[in-house]
């Protein structure tokens, strides 16, 4: 059908061709060519131009019913998990101790061919190159080198950032060898200081086709920023919708890539990516209980929360089957309106009346806030962590924050007329 149409469109152009040709025979020598009048032959080309207009509307018309009745009867095949091959990106430089990660993701690694392995490493150095290639030889792992390994010139006040520069700029080199040079669909990207849990590669897989079909996602992390031990339940195969970009152990389609490399930052690529121009109100899936971990005290970030917070993160260490489990309650369809129900439906009272344990006996308490002062002077009270990016509390959706409070389910929440977040809450 489609080839009838385009040897047409191939016919009427060879037709307007000639038809142009004649007009300007017409033009310089009126009268007969070929013993046959000139406007007689003009005539029989336009006639044969129509008639074959006439017959391409027809094919056009015979494809559209044709693409409106597959598209009526046809239902789109479910993504399944083992369709897709989803390598594990693992960004290092200089820690030697990049083979505690790669223990572990080979440990727990279902299928080697669903989940190859590529280590991107950035600084040159030696060392922590020459633990990586072991792992090329004995297990089959990827080993690329960033080219570029040069120091970013800078003003001397962004000078003490070098770090989160050269971080960025490696990101995206690995991130375009992922998707534009190895070709794949799908990354999950990993950074040479990380844990995982024993169930990590079965909540990616489970969790990949929640993040294929429903567009008001963009991301599905393994990462809870309130995950310490106390403030998660047992429940370890509850997951969440988060509007923060929680990043530590993530996954991504290659259609995020594609609109969001272009203009990827030079540094701090994380907070970036929280920032509304990219975010666009989309969402991620995170859970309950982490399914990564740090150990790195020593990085970019100069342990920035890693003695106070990071270390107290809760690892998962339960295998839950999310791939024989229905998660289509994630999909905003259906998440948002459980939710709210949830959120509205749970006693109001307030924080010192949470932290009395006067109410212990209920299930869970809901805490309002209205400004970012009362969010804050709330979180600190409660031991969650209280800062902003771009207007989201971490782990937020729809403003709502969930955490456990002594053994009890708390919803930080915003008043009902909430209308959304303020960016200038940072």
């Amino acid at each position: 059908m489609r080839r009838k149409h385009l040897v047409g469109v191939v016919v009427v152009i060879f037709l307007t061709w000639n038809l142009l040709m004649y007009y300007m025979l017409v033009s310089k020598n009126p009268g007969k060519i070929g013993g046959v009048s000139v406007k007689d032959q003009l005539r029989n080309l336009q006639g044969d131009i129509e008639r074959q207009l006439s017959h391409n509307s027809e094919l056009l018309q015979q494809l559209q019913k044709l693409d409106e009745e597959i598209r009526r009867t046809t239902t789109p095949r479910p993504i399944r998990a083992e369709d897709t091959i989803i390598p594990i990106l693992l960004i290092a430089c200089d820690r030697t101790t990049v083979s505690r990660s790669l223990d572990l993701l080979i440990k727990y690694n279902p299928n080697k061919k669903r989940f190859p392995i590529i280590v991107s490493q950035d600084c040159g150095h030696k060392p922590t190159a020459d633990v990586i290639q072991r792992y090329v030889g004995e297990y089959g792992i990827q080993h690329i080198k960033h080219p570029n390994t040069s120091e970013i010139p800078l003003p001397w006040p962004q000078k003490k950032f070098q770090g989160y520069y050269k971080l960025s700029r490696h990101y995206k080199w690995a991130l375009n060898q992922v998707f534009h040079t190895f070709n794949y669909s799908a990354v999950i990207i990993v950074e040479d200081d990380l844990d995982i849990s024993p169930d990590f590669y079965e909540y990616f897989s489970a969790t990949f086709p929640v993040l294929h079909q429903d567009s008001s996602l963009w991301c599905v992390s393994a990462w809870n920023d309130n995950g310490k031990v106390g403030m998660v339940s047992e429940e370890a195969d509850l997951l969440y919708r988060t509007d923060f970009f929680p990043g530590l152990g993530w996954m991504m389609e290659r259609s995020m890539w594609i609109e969001i490399g272009p203009k990827w930052p030079e540094a701090f690529w994380d907070d970036w990516m929280r920032h509304p121009d990219q975010r666009k109100g989309r969402a991620c899936i995170r859970p309950e209980i982490c399914r990564t971990s740090t150990f790195g005290k020593k990085g970019v970030s100069k342990g920035l929360f890693y003695e106070k917070h990071l270390k107290f993160i809760k690892l998962n260490d339960k295998f839950v089957p999310f791939t024989k489990t229905d998660l289509s309650y994630l999909s905003k369809e259906k998440y948002d309106p459980y939710f709210a129900k949830l959120v509205d439906n749970t006693p109001e009272v307030s924080v010192a009346e949470a932290m009395s344990g006067r109410r212990s006996n209920m299930k869970a308490l809901k805490i309002l806030y209205s400004t970012k002062e009362e969010f804050k002077s709330t979180a600190k009270k409660l031991g969650i962590m209280d800062d902003f990016k771009a207007g989201v509390p971490r782990v937020a959706y729809k403003g709502v924050v969930s955490f456990m409070y002594k053994g009890q389910r708390i919803y930080l929440t915003p008043p009902p007329n909430w209308t959304g977040y303020d960016v200038k809450w940072s």
